[in-house]
């Protein structure tokens, strides 16, 4: 789809990112501090960047109505199919930057690293600002690369990301930040194996696998958010 930036990991190997949700975020840190902030009970969900749709379920369990955008044609069907007995959540094939929906008719908007790199997502900022209505909050929970094991992997595979350039480009528009303290928790070894190959490079990869035993590791992240 125009204007669509491929994703490196879900896009490639659903399946495996599949996994990844699973593991991610087992206390269900990132609804509680978004609920904190604005619940979205009785409320219209807008999810962007939905992938297969892993959170949506979850999210319509107290939502009036949620809406799925995904621009890849099969994650796209994979939503569609989780998704297929829920009355409340319709799934639609577009991007960030080319909301399908009227102004001001959505109450919570949240993408989970689907759109989070700052410079160059203006047009992604600029729909939020037209389709979350007075009162709502739209969030964007990102990668935090600048603490952990995971972030040092993160920023050896894109050397090219500046950290300090997001944080700058979040404050610039008026985002508030939090950090959270995730972690992803796996079943299996080579579960665990399998979702470090597609996050990170071949090389950093193995470095990664060689550097954590077990079938846990920290996942530092930050909740980004606006109210409008």
């Amino acid at each position: 789809m125009k204007g669509a930036i491929p994703s490196p990991n879900i896009w490639n190997t659903p399946q495996i990112y599949e996994l990844e949700n699973r593991a991610v975020d087992p206390e269900g840190r990132v609804e509680a501090a978004m609920a904190a902030i604005r619940p979205w009970n009785g409320a219209t969900v807008l999810d962007i960047g939905c992938g297969t749709g892993y959170h949506l379920p979850s999210l319509s369990a107290t939502a009036a109505r949620v809406i799925g955008v995904e621009p890849h044609t099969n994650l796209v069907s994979l939503a569609r199919r989780r998704c297929r007995s829920l009355s409340n959540v319709e799934i639609h094939e577009a991007t960030a930057q080319a909301l399908p929906l009227p102004n001001a008719s959505v109450d919570v908007a949240v993408a989970r690293w689907a759109y989070f790199f700052g410079p160059g997502c203006e047009p992604g900022l600029a729909e939020l600002s037209r389709v979350v209505r007075r009162g709502g909050a739209a969030f964007v929970i990102d990668l935090d690369s600048t603490r952990g094991a995971f972030g040092r992997w993160f920023s050896q595979s894109i050397p090219a990301y500046s950290a300090r350039s997001v944080e700058n480009f979040w404050s610039r528009h008026g985002w508030h930040a939090q950090r959270l303290d995730l972690r992803m928790s796996f079943d299996r070894r080579a579960d665990l194996e399998a979702v470090l190959r597609i996050e990170f490079t071949s090389a950093i990869a193995e470095l990664a696998i060689a550097e954590t035993p077990g079938l846990e590791l920290a996942y530092p992240n930050i909740l980004r958010w606006k109210s409008f």
